[in-house]
């Protein structure tokens, strides 16, 4: 195989139904680029057909498919960590498997980066998701755009593209816990965004549950920023002077009109309040924590069980 210069990165879990519409449309779309390309799938663990459907790729088109197979389930994030360590063009571009990212748009990113951009974002042109995920992935990037100063229209779309500039200095992070666009947004000096078509799932299920955009909030949060810790600390510091106000105002009404029962349940109230809200806190830390037991820990990111590619002849 020839060096590359687009390289394409595709995570695969469990699609088997779709991968077969993936192929037909995907390499005549990157055929017409006029570019060298590779693609590259990593199987994050599948237990379904997806591992022989993508042996059969390869040995269809081993002159420009290679095939990571991981030995377990690792994450999608992981598992674009893993093709970027082993991409070897100058312009990577990450892909779903599902086709709700059309192929054909590839092109639009690469003419993009050919401008001189490092970094080309997509924004979904019509939205075909559920309306639970719409409303949470737009909560999600006002939130994250206030918290880390990372300014993305749509985080939610995978299709994207990457300079080895920017992919080279991703490769030098080991964070286990991580959000690829935002990481590749911070290090970019000429970032851009371009609209893409968005269609309806191919087949099979989505991935992500409310779980998984819950917890790809968290990182988002204690991964770029420690602005929700200061926040916390601010309204601890709030409460406390709020509180010792109410301390003094109900000691001095104690001794002015004597001791009362009317006030009790107010008192329970006021507690469960301070309390809920000292426990949220100690969530908050935690997962500051949490993010630092992982990283110490110095686990790899991911198991492989094989790679299937074509060698040079030397």
């Amino acid at each position: 195989m020839t060096e590359p210069t687009v390289s394409i990165i595709i995570p695969v879990y469990n699609e088997e139904d779709g991968l077969a519409a993936l192929f037909d449309r995907l390499y005549p779309a990157l055929d017409q680029l006029g570019k060298t390309y590779e693609v590259l799938f990593i199987n994050d663990g599948s237990r379904d057909r997806s591992p022989a459907l993508l042996a059969e790729q390869f040995h269809k088109r081993p002159d420009v498919t290679r095939v990571i197979l991981f030995n377990g389930n690792f994450g999608q994030h992981r598992a674009i960590l893993a093709g970027f360590e082993h991409a070897r063009g100058e312009q990577i571009v990450t892909l779903d498997a599902d086709l709700q990212n059309p192929p054909e748009d590839i092109k639009t990113l690469l003419d993009e980066m050919d401008k001189g951009h490092d970094y080309v974002g997509s924004i979904r042109r019509q939205r075909n998701d559920s309306v639970w995920r719409h409303v949470a992935s737009r909560a999600m990037n006002r939130l994250r755009e206030k918290l880390t100063r990372i300014k993305m229209t749509d985080q939610g779309c995978m299709l994207r593209a990457y300079s080895r500039r920017i992919i080279d200095t991703i490769n030098l992070c080991n964070e286990m816990h991580t959000f690829i666009p935002a990481l590749a947004y911070s290090f970019a000096q000429n970032p851009t965004e371009v609209v893409v078509g968005h269609e309806e799932r191919f087949a099979g299920e989505s991935k992500y549950s409310i779980y998984s955009l819950i917890r790809l909030n968290f990182d988002l949060m204690t991964g770029f920023s420690i602005v929700p810790l200061q926040m916390f600390s601010m309204l601890g510091m709030v409460i406390s002077t709020l509180s010792g106000f109410l301390v003094l105002y109900l000691v001095g009404r104690r001794f002015i009109v004597g001791p009362e029962e009317g006030g009790l349940f107010t008192l329970f109230a006021i507690a469960f309040l301070l309390i809920g809200i000292a426990l949220f806190g100690i969530g908050l830390l935690g997962e500051y924590i949490g993010r630092i037991y992982h990283e110490v820990r110095q686990r790899p990111r991911y198991l492989i069980a094989g790679i299937l590619e074509k060698r040079a002849v030397e």
